[in-house]
């Protein structure tokens, strides 16, 4: 078998063999279908979940947002808004204090402190707060989401900058490099894998934090239909948007990974060389 479609296949066997599993629990009655539908079940709410509210009307404008009319798309358009703001406003506030943070002694001094007593804190508890000052809506859940998303990418890129060779650096100078040089030609390129992956690691918290904000601070969105689906024991709507949350969790972290590998291929051929 070719090395590649072995890859591919070995990726969804373990997926398969739960989802047989999940079936064969459902088939054979061993679990209430109320707490744990079939994977049918959960397919056909997803599906009905999906799909578009009205009949297609040319009128009503382009095909594309008549495809998108679903609850489905709304809510999840809805969730996706608020991670990606939130997620660039918590990492453009994260990277520029901690390339400072990791390149200054005296900024490091400064911040650490206060960055090492907030940061066990999590978002959460944020959550009565951020009603206080923002009210409901959109801003509570974004900021919330930017706080999730910024210790991660402040962490990671501290903990670069940090770790960059010395041996670099005094290469550097006895180049002739100055500080500003050696800064964007050698420290920012250094620490860029450590960036990606707290940006990895904060797009993951940006979506544990939107469900939650969700389910208090807004009224649509993935996290609300959950939690509205839960009132009405709607377990297999509840399932579906787990499982929509996912896919898109999957997809923009592959987004991530494979502009990761992209943007980074000086750094794997040093690791391979």
């Amino acid at each position: 078998m070719p090395q590649k479609l072995w890859k591919a296949l070995s990726g969804i066997l373990v997926p398969l063999a739960a989802i047989a599993f999940w079936q064969l629990l459902s088939s054979k009655g061993w679990v209430n279908a109320t707490i744990l539908p079939s994977p049918m079940q959960v397919l056909t709410r997803w599906w009905a979940y999906l799909r578009p509210l009205d009949p297609f009307d040319p009128a009503q404008g382009p095909y594309w947002r008549w495809l998108l009319s679903g609850e489905l798309p709304q809510d999840a358009m809805g969730s996706l808004y608020r991670v990606l703001v939130g997620f660039f406003i918590g990492a453009g506030l994260a990277l520029p204090l901690g390339l400072a943070m990791g390149y200054s002694k005296l900024v490091n001094g400064l911040f650490n402190p206060l960055i090492q007593v907030l940061r066990p804190i999590p978002p959460i508890a944020y959550i009565p707060l951020s009603i206080l000052w923002f009210g409901l809506g959109n801003p509570p859940a974004i900021f919330l989401i930017s706080i999730g998303a910024f210790f991660p990418v402040l962490m990671n890129t501290v903990t670069g900058v940090q770790n960059v060779d010395s041996i670099y650096l005094r290469v550097g100078r006895n180049l002739g490099a100055g500080r500003f040089t050696q800064f964007t030609r050698i420290i920012l390129p250094a620490a860029t894998p450590y960036i990606f992956t707290g940006a990895r690691i904060g797009m993951g918290t940006a979506f544990i934090v939107v469900i939650v904000s969700e389910m208090i601070a807004v009224n649509n969105g993935l996290g609300y239909r959950i939690l509205e689906a839960r009132e009405y024991l709607w377990s297999d709507k509840i399932i579906a948007g787990m499982f929509t949350i996912g896919l898109l969790g999957l997809a923009i972290d592959t987004v991530m990974s494979r502009l990761s590998a992209r943007l980074l291929r000086w750094h794997r051929g040093l690791e391979q060389s």
